[in-house]
């Protein structure tokens, strides 16, 4: 490990690492280090789909309502553990008076734009890296059993064609027609031509691959502590000893909020929490969807690669706790079984849990750390932290070097907390 460096990026996940390899191809040499291993926090069990279909954030007009009958049934979509936590509540009370249509067309307006550059450039990355991750250009169906879910959802279609996002409304009988996999009963479909899919931990292997052969250095095991920064570079105390830089990229994922007072920037435990999704994966049963498929009233995600079968999804606010609960699984199975002729596969491969690090806007915080020299955020993706990567990359290669910015970064700036 160098001691003096250009950047060192502080995580090891899919942002940081596609953040490393966008610097890298800018002229920037580059260290990454993690406190564990390479994409070893929620960058592995998503469902790997690509979506500028999900542009419209979480924090909706009327979502007050369904949160609220949801957050104490510990197998809902939305599952909030009952105890005393003040930061959490502070927390839901900022994201709940969000939950209006000004605020959701704002955060919808910045995801847009975040999500369609990502999807656009990650499809070049493939091309121009090749990447081996079975990136497919699938695009993703939303699906209804409710008729008035699937009613009550087409009014996001106005807003997504003015975002840029390809949207076709399918009704039940002909969405039936086109997807055999699915049981009889559906209301209808959402489908969105423009979004993709691929493999996450596969992506973020190839990601450390060419990190590494463009001459960055990938340090895992290798805890951040502190930093202190000054107008010549920074200095940066970890596990593995004391560390120089020139510039500090902070890409902690859900870490982040543990990490705000040695990052300098209080606020982040004001804009974050951890959001604990759930995903099993298994061998492929005997008739999947043709492509990734949302189970809209039941938020799971449902995802076929030619290596596996994966069913994913749900928002636990439970803060840190490690445990792998089976009741969020059996959910996912339970509303899989609902939708789906084969809902699971015969044989499980993996049982997974991870922290996603949820903003409160539900826009991530790209940018400067106020007031302190040399020191950058790239946190705050959400469940878009894959989909959202490619994008970012580029925006955090574009601020440190100067650059005329690819996207507009004003909406990310981590100064709107202050």
């Amino acid at each position: 490990m160098r001691k003096n460096n250009d950047v060192v990026i502080v995580g090891a996940g899919v942002v940081g690492l596609a953040s490393a390899l966008a610097l890298l191809e800018a002229g920037r040499s580059v260290c990454v280090i993690d406190a564990g291993r390479i994409g070893g926090g929620a960058s592995h069990g998503n469902c790997g789909t690509i979506t500028p279909s999900h542009a419209p954030p979480l924090a909706a007009p009327g979502m007050v309502g369904v949160a609220l009958r949801w957050m104490l049934t510990p197998d809902a979509p939305l599952y909030i553990k009952p105890r005393v936590d003040p930061s959490l509540w502070r927390w839901l009370l900022g994201f709940a008076a969000r939950c209006n249509p000004a605020d959701w067309r704002r955060s919808a307006i910045a995801k847009g734009a975040l999500l369609n550059d990502s999807r656009a450039r990650l499809g070049q990355w493939v091309r121009d890296y090749a990447l081996e991750c079975e990136f497919a250009e699938a695009g993703v169906d939303y699906v209804f059993r409710d008729a008035r879910a699937f009613a009550a959802e087409q009014h996001e279609i106005p807003l997504m064609r003015e975002l840029g996002v390809a949207v076709e409304a399918i009704d039940g009988s002909r969405y039936e027609s086109l997807e055999p996999a699915l049981k009889s009963g559906i209301a209808g479909a959402m489908r969105f031509d423009g979004d993709a899919v691929l493999r996450p931990d596969r992506y973020v292997d190839e990601l450390a691959r060419l990190v590494r052969e463009r001459g960055g250095e990938i340090v895992e095991h290798c805890a951040f502590e502190s930093v202190e920064s000054a107008s010549d570079g920074a200095t940066l105390q970890t596990s593995q000893g004391t560390m120089q830089a020139r510039d500090v990229l902070f890409a902690l994922g859900a870490w982040s909020p543990k990490q705000a007072a040695a990052i300098g920037f209080p606020a982040l435990r004001r804009a974050m929490q951890p959001g604990k999704g759930y995903s099993i994966t298994y061998s492929a049963p005997s008739l999947v969807p043709r492509r990734p498929i949302v189970l809209r009233e039941r938020s799971v995600c449902v995802t076929a690669w030619g290596s596996g079968f994966r069913l994913g999804s749900t928002m636990e606010f439970s803060g840190y706790d490690d445990t792998l609960n089976e009741k969020r699984l059996a959910a996912l199975e339970r509303g899989a079984a609902e939708y789906l002729r084969r809902p699971v596969g015969p044989e499980v491969r993996e049982k997974w849990y991870g922290w996603r690090p949820m903003c409160i806007d539900d826009v991530p915080l790209i940018g400067r750390v106020p007031a302190r020299d040399g020191l950058w955020l790239a946190t705050g993706h959400g469940m878009m932290g894959v989909s959202m990567s490619a994008a970012t990359g580029q925006l955090v290669a574009d601020l440190l070097t100067g650059r005329d910015p690819a996207v507009d970064p004003a909406p990310y700036r981590p100064e709107r907390f202050l």
